[in-house]
């Protein structure tokens, strides 16, 4: 796996990854006891997710890409278009959210509560945020499947490490940061969805 692959898996795992940094600031804050191990609960269940859908994603693109071989033409616009669909819509909810916020963040934190996440609550906020990652599918399509499956475990780690910040910090700060989180992530997605098509279509 060549280091430009490698820093590209970087960046679409910090760009998908936001959506869950976000999440893990609320259970941050939300959880009243957040040792190691629920740490590492949390975090790893949005990691397996963003790990697993990429790689779904891939499967569902390739295949169709070895039968019907005119579409691997199509797929730097396809890629294009998810990643502006995704990171734009980000980048929007990011910025209503900064709008929306009160001055008054310990009330913020007072409205939000105090609770315990059960494991279908995890996993439902572990499909919500990585099913957009499934798309992910279109932007690696043309990797082997050992290089897939490298780009899916980097997302994942990433992700990993980035819910980990998210669990201390939301601890710390509360929800401050949720909208900065999807506006970077909007950002980063949009710039990855430009490179992968002018790659396509000029290189």
């Amino acid at each position: 796996m060549s280091l430009e692959l490698i820093i590209r898996s970087i960046l679409l795992g910090v760009g998908l990854a936001m959506d869950a940094f976000s999440v893990s600031l609320a259970d941050g804050l939300s959880e009243r006891d957040l040792n190691a191990g629920k740490v590492l609960t949390i975090a790893g269940t949005f990691a397996a997710f963003q790990f697993f859908m990429p790689m779904a994603g891939w499967v569902i693109v390739h295949t169709a890409a070895e039968r019907f071989k005119t579409l691997q033409v199509f797929i730097p616009w396809i890629a294009l278009a998810l990643l502006l669909y995704i990171g734009g819509k980000m980048l929007l909810e990011g910025i209503r959210e900064n709008r929306s916020e009160g001055g008054d963040p310990d009330g913020q934190e007072q409205s939000i509560g105090a609770s315990s996440l059960t494991a279908s609550d995890l996993v439902v906020q572990g499909i919500a945020t990585s099913i957009d990652a499934l798309s992910v599918g279109f932007t690696i399509a043309t990797y082997s499947m050992l290089t897939a499956l490298a780009s899916s475990a980097i997302i994942g780690i990433v992700t990993l490490l980035i819910c980990i910040a998210g669990l201390h910090i939301g601890r710390r700060l509360g929800m401050r940061l949720a909208g900065k989180a999807s506006v970077l992530g909007g950002v980063i997605l949009i710039a990855i969805g430009f490179e992968i098509w002018i790659k396509g279509m000029f290189f």
